[in-house]
């Protein structure tokens, strides 16, 4: 494994999701914003105010935004306007769009870093300072802070303030959501992050750079009920090359149980997550059903190059067949040599993707090539098990065909003007590359006119 590369103003660029090779040194603190979605909360809005005049960050270095989902009175946070830099944006009550209330937020934010924190929490006096100490030096960190439940029933701010600063008797304390536990626990705190650990970043406790936030596309407004965007935002993050942590030490104490814990009953409330979901997060768990989505797992792109209309059909149609594929044909003759076929194949294009940020991998083939069943499931396999970020299929020189994942490739074209260096050569650093022969992974030659008759 490689070690981290320096970055100007003392931040670093972590090989794959190792934020543990980050240096223990001493850096100022970040400017911080933290971001609050807001709805018909004024109690729990006001003790989570009062946790935020308590941290441990400094206060000259902390914005807070309060971004309100149309409650029918406007937020009352005068008591806190000469303790805190506040600020208060509203948008119209059009129905739940906390997604879009999280984006409003961010785009009245000052700070370096995004905080998020949902209104019904009251974070420890540390909390700040935790959950952006790594996204302040890493800035394609995404973290997750501990969200502990307690019974704040009747609690004001002066309960809160006794709490956190008198050791005064703490609430009573609530069950904390096992799945994530467990979770946390298993990956290390995430430290060994997979294709899946987007379930496990919580928009309640989220923090990331702004930077970040920005380029990823924010979360995604078409959610207009409980659940999903973070999922989603997640998801994206991560293809765009984020590192993944959980911070424990990062604590704020989420107001009653964790009411819409996705391991619930309330079946036709899943349902409708898992429907918006699928469209636009390519795990193959959420797509189990046989149909096909515009947003495709893999997109390959075929070189025309030294192809007759027969011998693309045949490389196209193993393509096509594995999985949830789409694919490119890109070359001068592509669309005389696609017009020979008289198919109507919708997963099926003539030129180059404009955007393949939102699909896990890109294949990109440069040969008369069949890939036989499974093929294209060992090249993924390999992926995951090694945690690379491109697979070549033959020699690494002139590869007949190539896997790269939109994980290491986002990642290396963030920086590679930063750092000055070529960007595949980046990714390669970062991620690694794997080398297999053709046969290895049942992947054959193609005749330039291959027998289609019957």
């Amino acid at each position: 494994m490689n070690d981290p590369l320096s970055l100007p103003g003392g931040h670093w660029v972590v090989p794959g999701n190792r934020w543990d090779l980050v240096p223990d040194e001493p850096r100022p603190p970040a400017t911080v914003t933290v971001v609050v979605p807001h709805y018909r909360q004024q109690a729990q809005l006001d003790r989570l105010l009062e946790a935020l005049t308590l941290q441990t960050h400094p206060a000259s270095l902390l914005q807070v935004v309060i971004a309100d989902d149309g409650s029918p009175t406007p937020p009352d946070v005068g008591a806190y306007r000469d303790r805190l830099d506040l600020t208060v944006v509203r948008q119209a009550d059009h129905g739940f769009r906390a997604a879009a209330a999280r984006n409003l937020g961010a785009s009245a934010a000052d700070g370096e870093i995004l905080c998020f924190l949902d209104a019904d929490t009251v974070p420890e006096p540390a909390y700040v300072e935790n959950a952006t100490r790594l996204p302040a030096a890493v800035p394609d960190a995404l973290t997750v802070g501990r969200r502990r439940h307690a019974d704040l029933t009747g609690w004001d701010p002066t309960d809160l303030r006794a709490w956190f600063s008198e050791g005064a008797d703490a609430p009573p304390e609530l069950t904390e959501p096992g799945w994530l536990r467990d979770a946390y626990a298993g990956s290390r705190d995430l430290l060994d992050a997979d294709r899946r650990s987007y379930r496990f970043i919580i928009s309640a406790v989220m923090t990331c750079a702004r930077s970040l936030f920005d380029e990823v596309g924010r979360f995604e407004e078409s959610f207009t009920s409980y659940g999903g965007e973070d999922w989603e935002f997640a998801h994206r993050a991560f293809d765009a090359g984020a590192v993944f942590a959980h911070v424990r030490d990062a604590v704020a104490w989420h107001d009653g149980p964790d009411w819409a814990e996705r391991t619930g009953e309330d079946r036709q409330d899943k349902n409708l997550e898992a429907m918006a979901l699928a469209p636009l997060v390519t795990d193959p768990a959420a797509r189990t059903h046989g149909v096909v989505y515009a947003v495709p797992q893999t997109v390959a792109i075929v070189d025309t190059t030294d192809h007759s209309a027969a011998s693309l059909l045949v490389t196209v149609g193993s393509l096509v067949t594995s999985g949830d594929t789409q694919v490119w044909i890109s070359g001068p003759d592509a669309a005389a040599l696609r017009a020979q076929w008289g198919d109507v194949d919708a997963r099926i294009h003539v030129g180059v993707p404009e955007n393949t940020r939102r699909s896990r991998f890109v294949v990109e083939v440069r040969g008369r090539v069949r890939l036989g069943p499974g093929s294209l499931d060992r090249l993924i396999d390999l992926v995951d098990s090694t945690d690379v970020g491109r697979v070549v299929v033959g020699a690494q020189d002139a590869p007949a065909l190539t896997l790269t994942t939109s994980r290491s490739a986002a990642r290396a074209r963030r920086w590679a003007g930063t750092l000055d260096v070529d960007t595949d050569d980046l990714a390669d650093d970062l991620f690694g590359t794997a080398v297999v022969g053709p046969a290895d992974v049942d992947i054959s030659d193609v005749e330039l006119h291959p027998r289609l008759a019957w």
